[in-house]
């Protein structure tokens, strides 16, 4: 019997180390008809919480042992922080967050000026790497009927995904960012911005 279980154990072991890596699909880039997320949007409550809640959900995601590193010797935490990046994922360094947001949308995608600092571009129906210094990422945009999805994959199986949509008959702009673990586990975060123009 013990056998049997260890070789069940292999087996499932194999079967996990031989699986592939998650491929984003393509996604619509036909712009629904009458939808334009244009405008100046103001974060409908903003707080200091905000950034923390980011921050812990990334920290919750990023498949890094926090407490791990923190218990290691002076010497050893040098190295552990150096091969962080090796261990977990990196796709949040593709978060772009902001109080005011500054939306142009044209036939082709999607810019976001956040707080007139960072200007983020999105193109409809794109399925293209990535980068920000030396850390790449699938992405994938498209719309799923109302809402423009933007998808962001590491090569670690880190996953991030937005949401933008209308409310409130286009008065409210509505930004689900969902960030995701290699091992699924996923946090939420919902931020409201109403229409400043």
């Amino acid at each position: 019997m013990n056998r049997l279980l260890h070789l069940c154990l292999v087996s499932l072991l194999l079967l996990g180390a031989c699986s592939t890596p998650e491929v984003l699909e393509p996604r619509n880039g036909a712009v629904p008809v009458g939808m334009d997320l244009s405008g100046d949007w103001v974060m409908r409550q903003i707080s200091p919480a905000e950034r923390r809640r980011i921050r812990d959900a990334i920290n919750k995601t990023d498949g890094v042992d926090e407490e791990d590193i923190f218990k290691r010797k002076p010497a050893a935490q040098t190295a552990s922080r150096r091969s962080r990046s090796r261990k977990g994922g990196l796709v949040y360094v593709f978060l772009e967050t902001g109080t005011a947001l500054k939306v142009t949308q044209t036939e082709h995608g999607l810019f976001i000026s956040f707080d007139r600092s960072v200007v983020e571009e999105y193109r409809f129906g794109e399925n293209r790497l990535v980068s920000v210094g030396e850390v790449e990422a699938q992405r994938v945009t498209g719309w799923d009927g109302n809402q423009l999805v933007v998808e962001t994959l590491d090569k670690n199986g880190m996953k991030l995904t937005e949401r933008f949509q209308l409310k409130d008959s286009g008065k409210t702009l509505h930004r689900q960012i969902t960030l995701r673990s290699k091992k699924l586990e996923e946090e939420t975060i919902v931020q409201e911005f109403d229409r400043a123009d």
